[in-house]
């Protein structure tokens, strides 16, 4: 594995941001990087409609913190940090499907500045198939909570009428011997 140590180990700031508390080293191929002890990070940054499908944290949680120092330090470019990023997901053992969406999602926030053709072109395919990974699952999420809203009405209606029906009914008078 070439993250080096027991994992990162992190504290919480506030709701959003943590701190590493321990150093959390990276050895690529070529290139190796450290992450200080003090540095912030907000894990992966997935926007709260799609934190379903992708965690903020979870098994790529090491390419994430990675991820976020190699942007901030700015020591690659935003391209190559990405791509570090893609390759560390594949690495920490995230499934092809993911990596490659999250990888696209990491693209597109960096506006893709600078991109050949080629890069352009993948881009757009995974993007593409990202689109349509994603609409599957958010079609049938779709169908199945309104299902779910749909059975909840049914039990609720024939309580709300019972309760109606009881409050309207008197109650008869007990006589106390």
């Amino acid at each position: 594995m070439p993250f080096v140590g027991r994992g990162p180990v992190v504290e919480e700031i506030d709701a959003q941001f943590w701190r590493v508390v321990e150093p959390l080293e990276y050895h690529g191929e070529t290139e190796s990087f450290e992450i200080p002890a003090g540095f912030r990070t907000d894990f992966a940054s997935v926007p709260r409609p799609f934190v379903w499908l992708v965690p903020t944290y979870g098994v790529y949680t090491k390419a994430a913190i990675l991820h976020d120092y190699l942007r901030s330090s700015k020591v690659v470019s935003e391209a190559d940090g990405d791509g570090l990023f893609r390759r560390c997901l594949r690495e920490c053992g995230v499934s092809m499907p993911q990596r490659w969406m999250m990888w696209t999602a990491v693209r597109l926030s960096s506006h893709l500045r600078g991109a050949s053709p080629a890069a352009l072109a993948v881009f757009t395919l995974t993007a593409v198939l990202s689109v349509i990974y994603l609409f599957v699952p958010a079609i049938v999420i779709s169908v199945y909570l309104a299902l779910f809203w749909l059975v909840e009405f049914a039990f609720w209606l024939p309580q709300r009428l019972l309760r109606r029906t009881n409050a309207e009914v008197p109650k008869p008078q007990v006589k106390s011997a």
